[in-house]
């Protein structure tokens, strides 16, 4: 029992003295400053800000086709680039720049709807970005009439 508390004893002390060597010495100040740079260009991140998010085309007959634009300005400090757009349903089509957008321009994004449905419709379009939250919601909505019907539509 003695022999083995002595070898633990020995190993543990080894191994205490085998690491006095200074950390800080082995820095290198080139890896330091690639570091703050990386860490500050990761810090850029592009916001997109949409002058409405949600569009009514108010009250269509059924079958009608509709557009709308969706303005956005990048508001943030980097290029903004949409990777993807999808909307609801087929019945809604969605038509991202494909260009990056660079921070403090504007674009719009072309959303076409075909008129399907009837009565009260709602469509989401989600856009998929490089912003900090990953991805934007937009809503159309509008009230559709049956073709041939006498408008029903809300009173506005």
């Amino acid at each position: 029992m003695k022999k083995i508390v002595l070898a633990v004893g020995l190993v543990s002390m080894l191994a205490f003295t085998s690491c006095k060597e200074n950390a800080s010495e082995k820095i290198k100040t080139d890896n330091v400053a690639q570091a703050a740079v990386r860490d500050e260009a990761a810090k850029a991140v592009p916001v997109m800000s949409f002058e409405k998010a949600e569009h009514d085309f108010g009250t269509i007959e059924q079958g009608a086709a509709q557009e709308t634009r969706f303005k956005f300005t990048n508001t943030g400090n980097a290029p903004l680039i949409i990777t993807d757009a999808k909307s609801s349903c087929g019945c809604t089509v969605p038509n991202p720049p494909k260009d990056p957008i660079a921070p403090g321009e504007s674009s719009e994004l072309l959303v076409k709807f075909n008129g399907a449905g009837q009565n009260q419709v709602t469509k989401t379009i989600t856009v998929t970005a490089n912003t900090e939250k990953g991805s934007e919601i937009l809503r159309i909505k509008a009230f559709v009439n049956p073709k041939g019907a006498a408008p029903l539509g809300p009173v506005k």
